[in-house]
């Protein structure tokens, strides 16, 4: 599935530089094979704005080859931005009103920091909600990570989330798939890793309440991957399977950091699972300010991007199968908008 680039958005370069598979305007309007149109509402902070969109257009490019793949990345107006990072969204990100015009088959939703428990109390709220109201009559599955997962379940499911008692969870969990009959994960291997970095969590029986499928589990990490009681509108991760190798780097070296600046009594603990028996021996010799990123990133080994990669293609594949090639209908003609994959 190559990204078109049509716009001059500068991930599409990134991504070009990397060698992943860009295809321009000209050359996509010359090739008989269908479109599709995904959105991503990247509520992330300024920091890990761009970092988050490349991530996400990585997983969905590199899914497969079925269509040209659109996607329109947008934020919420209501949060918080420095004048910096308002100049780029103005210039390369679309507002929800356009989309809403046009129409998309499917959405992704990002996470968000949060300064507080209380979500109601959160600025993105009240516009999620009525994104993700829309989405649900309009675009074929929306797929929500982390902090999304945390808000939509609570918004509308009542399912609050709790605190982790150990505070956060934080590293790189092996996890297996629960339901091997469902097409989103019935490719995959029986075992695999997924990151995930929270504070909070929603429990397996919170999702079992709400009448969700849980399909991917881990005996640490808890749930990370269930779909809505209809099987595929709304699937909803607590893990981060879009992180790059070096996410958790920056993350663990942003907390040295503050402890450094007196931001936190205590060291960071280190990710679970992370760092490499090497690494971490180099970790607690020297101070992480006088050890090279390059020299870390060659002892960090990313085990998890394979098994996100089946993930995005079933889920984009699947969109693909169902999904009207008028983007402005959810569905094609025949199909139960209560049970989308026939299951």
């Amino acid at each position: 599935m190559p990204l078109v680039a049509y716009k001059d958005l500068p991930t599409f370069k990134r991504l070009a530089e990397e060698g992943r598979t860009i295809l321009p305007p000209k050359r996509a309007q010359q090739q008989d094979i269908r479109e599709m149109h995904i959105g991503l509402l990247n509520m992330m902070p300024d920091a890990a704005l761009a970092a988050t969109e490349r991530q996400f257009f990585r997983l969905v490019g590199e899914s497969n080859q079925i269509a040209q793949l659109y996607i329109h990345p947008f934020t919420l107006p209501e949060l918080e931005r420095s004048p910096d990072t308002q100049d780029y969204i103005n210039q390369y990100y679309e507002t929800f009103e356009q989309l809403k015009e046009n129409g998309l088959d499917a959405l992704i939703v990002t996470g968000a920091n949060v300064s507080g428990e209380n979500l109601e109390a959160e600025p993105f709220w009240e516009p999620l909600q009525d994104i993700m109201a829309w989405a649900h009559d309009n675009v074929a599955s929306t797929l929500c990570s982390c902090l999304a997962t945390h808000a939509v379940m609570q918004s509308r499911y009542n399912q609050k989330r709790s605190a982790l008692p150990d505070g956060k969870l934080w590293g790189v969990y092996k996890h297996k798939v629960m339901n091997r009959q469902h097409p989103l994960v019935r490719n995959m291997n029986t075992v695999f890793d997924v990151p995930h970095s929270r504070h909070n969590t929603i429990s397996p029986a919170q999702f079992d309440a709400a009448g969700m499928d849980t399909l991917i589990a881990s005996k640490e990490a808890g749930t990370h991957i269930a779909v809505s009681p209809d099987g595929f509108r709304l699937v909803c991760m607590q893990g981060h399977p879009e992180y790059d190798a070096i996410s958790l780097l920056k993350e663990y070296q942003r907390e040295v950091a503050l402890h450094q600046s007196g931001g936190r009594d205590t060291p960071p603990p280190m990710p679970a699972n992370y760092f490499s028996a090497e690494a971490m021996e180099k970790l607690k010799l020297n101070d992480i300010d006088t050890i090279s990123k390059e020299d870390l990133c060659h002892m960090l080994e990313n085990t998890w991007t394979d098994s996100a990669r089946s993930i995005l293609a079933s889920w984009i594949g699947l969109v693909y199968q169902i999904t009207n090639t008028d983007r402005k209908k959810q569905f094609m003609d025949g199909i139960d908008p209560d049970n989308p994959l026939g299951i």
